[in-house]
């Protein structure tokens, strides 16, 4: 990335105000005020150990006042010395867009710390990332139970005490704080229900788990969301049982992701990182604030992000089918569908992976065959060469499956990046599915992020990853956003847990908190093992092929089948698919959130996509219900006139007054039909 010369040092004696567009870090005296338009955060300075002072949420007006008397980060009791920040304006790469950093090093005792703060315009949030470097003691250490406690007639143990580690604190005055702990679990192979809820009114030292905190006060209404950029709970790294702590008004997030082993006097290790995002009130205005910054981790590049994909693996052939003839016949299928992405699964590498079709694979010492990832001679006599030119031809790009050398923490990251360059280079392709990923250590983690981040600066931010989410110890839903989408589940017609309305239930719950967009989503071949299904009302035999499609259209759609396999009534979809990829950005831009009943098979249930403050997008589906006419609760303002111009599916262009709640009436004479609608709205 290029960094512009706006480069300042300040310390106590010398403190100019550094602006860059809307964002700001002043410096004056012992205050260090830091923010943009929207939200503006105080700190007591004390030597670059800040200590919140107060948040202000500019929209509203509202303040969250801090005692200001602990720091924010701690790992230790020793004195903060030689604090001095560091301002620095970044430019848009293609990543993550233009963006002001400001970074704050000072030391406590034996340990270096360094903490930047990254603000983006227009966006009501302020990210912290932190790295130490030293010595590092006592964060192993775990919460006390509250079973393991005194009774209340014990004061002493009623009074808060230093919590082993704390990434970032708030405390604040009152008794009526009402919280949301939001659970997430990938691991999809075995996990249906995505995310879990646990609702608190604040009081004595209490765990909870989750990546998202959300907090609103009961006597004004105005709030904040903590966001936790790290792995799901249950896979973190030196995992301490919990990520966020409530006290009455105190609200801690805990749980670091390093050991005092990881942190070494010679390299500075990075922690998991926090966001502090401000609302006025209101549900609505909180998971805008949080999807606001969560579109600048990745910006959505249409010819890049945006995708309807085929992956021939969810026939189960493995790598039994794939080769070039059949590539080469599936391209031409999956044109007759309007796909435009191909991706070979694993099985066009020489090397044999432990998922083979054929036995004796493995994802270790891969580079011990030093043709492991060259295209197989026997499949693919020609390379991939024949393929991606049928394929750019169609119009439909080329993707790879690609597994790293699991062995000594991703060791060989440098072979694998070289090796993914190399595809690029020779083939131009910019897909790859990053597959058998197990972190079970600091090192792991920062040498899959050299991957990464090698792979991104040779191509110039062309490649992107499809990173998998089903199985073992990876990065969830708020961790390694920034190096592309992630690959949700593996769901299989041969296994009979395949139902449409569980997949769009999954997507459904978890789109109040992730963004949609960034979920790949897949839809199966309806006519396979039917047998699998027997008198089960909600098999996929029983819906229609476009609805299928439909239930990923929130996310990014994938046709995880093999088109050999399909009938000729399926093609008929292709007008649907190509109508909803002239939409498909549009969709996507806009802030995509839940709305009417979850996913049960026979709900009203949907997704509205706010592009405007008056205008976007509703995504309905009719389950299998007998009324023809539902009640829908959307996010739309009481009272608000709306106009609903259908877009595609099944419906009648509508005007509507919004009852309460954001409820809307809404037809759609068949069971298992569907309608997107382009919404308008006055008062």
């Amino acid at each position: 990335m290029n960094l512009r010369n706006l480069i300042i040092s300040l310390s106590l004696a010398a403190a100019p105000a550094v602006m860059a567009g809307d964002c700001y870090s002043i410096l004056s005296g012992d205050t260090l005020r830091m923010g943009n338009d929207l939200i503006e955060r105080v700190y007591l300075w004390n030597n670059g150990h800040l200590i919140t002072c107060r948040v202000t949420d500019k929209q509203s007006g509202k303040t969250l006042v801090s005692d200001g008397s602990r720091p924010d980060f701690a790992v230790n009791r020793a004195e903060p010395s030689d604090g001095h920040m560091t301002v620095t304006t970044v430019d848009g790469d293609g990543i993550r867009p233009a963006h002001t950093v400001a970074t704050i090093n000072y030391s406590l005792g034996d340990l270096d710390v360094e903490r930047s703060y990254r603000l983006y315009d227009g966006v009501p949030a302020i990210a912290v990332d932190t790295r130490l470097r030293g010595t590092l003691s006592g964060v192993a250490e775990k919460e006390l139970s509250a079973a393991d406690r005194s009774n209340i007639e014990h004061a002493e143990d009623m009074k808060v005490k230093p919590v082993t580690a704390v990434l970032d604190r708030l405390s604040l005055p009152g008794n009526h704080w009402h919280g949301r702990a939001v659970e997430f679990r990938d691991i999809t192979d075995w996990n249906n229900n995505l995310v879990d809820t646990r609702d608190f009114i604040s009081y004595r030292k209490t765990n909870y788990r989750g990546n998202i905190l959300s907090v609103t006060d009961g006597v004004n209404d105005g709030g904040f969301i903590f966001l936790k950029e790290a792995p799901c709970s249950g896979v973190q790294l030196a995992y301490n049982g919990g990520d966020f702590i409530s006290d009455f008004g105190t609200f801690m997030v805990t749980g670091i992701g390093v050991t005092d082993k990881d942190v070494t006097p010679d390299k500075w290790t990075s922690t998991y990182s926090t966001v502090l995002c401000t609302h006025g009130g209101g549900e609505l205005e909180a998971l805008k604030a949080l999807r606001g910054y969560q579109k600048q981790c990745r910006v959505l590049d249409p010819g890049r992000d945006e995708m309807v994909m085929m992956n021939t693996w969810g026939d189960r052939s493995q790598d039994a089918k794939v080769n070039e003839a059949f590539c080469l016949a599936e391209l031409e299928r999956a044109a007759r569908l309007g796909i435009s992405l191909f991706q070979i699964d694993d099985g066009w590498q020489a090397g044999k992976s432990p998922n083979s079709a054929t036995a004796g694979g493995s994802f270790k010492d891969i580079y011990a065959n030093a043709d492991y990832w060259t295209p197989d001679p026997v499949k693919y006599p020609r390379g991939l060469t024949p393929i991606v030119e049928r394929g750019r031809e169609l119009g439909i790009e080329i993707g790879l499956w690609f597994n790293p050398s699991v062995q000594n923490d991703f060791a060989d990251w440098e072979k694998d990046a070289a090796t993914i360059v190399g595809l690029w280079r020779k083939y131009g392709i910019r897909m790859f599915k990053i597959d058998g990923l197990t972190v079970t250590s600091k090192t792991g983690e920062e040498n899959l992020r050299r991957l990464f981040d090698r792979v991104l600066a040779d191509t110039g931010n062309s490649v992107m990853f499809n990173l998998d989410a089903t199985a073992s110890r990876r990065g969830g839903y708020h961790f390694f956003n920034e190096y592309g989408n992630i690959f949700l589940e593996n769901r299989y017609t041969d296994w009979g847990n395949y139902y449409p309305y569980w997949t769009l239930r999954n997507l459904w719950m978890l789109s109040r908190y992730v963004p949609a967009e960034k979920l790949q989503v897949e839809f199966l071949n309806k006519w396979r093992n039917d047998d699998k299904y027997p008198h089960d009302p909600f098999a996929p035999g029983t819906y229609d092929f476009g609805y299928l499609f439909a239930t990923t259209m929130a996310g990014q759609p994938l046709a995880w089948m093999e088109a050999s396999n399909l009938p000729d009534e399926a093609f008929s979809i292709k007008p649907l698919v190509d109508a909803y990829r002239e939409v498909q950005h549009d969709f996507h831009r806009g802030v995509i959130l839940p709305v009417g009943n979850e996913p049960d098979g026979r709900s009203w249930t949907g997704f509205q996509s706010i592009t405007g403050d008056n205008e976007g997008y509703l995504l309905l589906f009719r389950e299998l219900n007998d009324t023809p006419r539902g009640s829908v609760a959307t996010w739309l303002p009481e009272g608000a006139k709306v106009k609903l111009t259908r877009v595609l599916g099944n419906g009648k262009n509508q005007n509507l007054k919004v009852g309460r709640d954001g409820v809307i009436d809404i037809t759609i004479n068949r069971p298992n039909d569907f309608v997107m609608y382009k919404y308008s709205t006055t008062n």
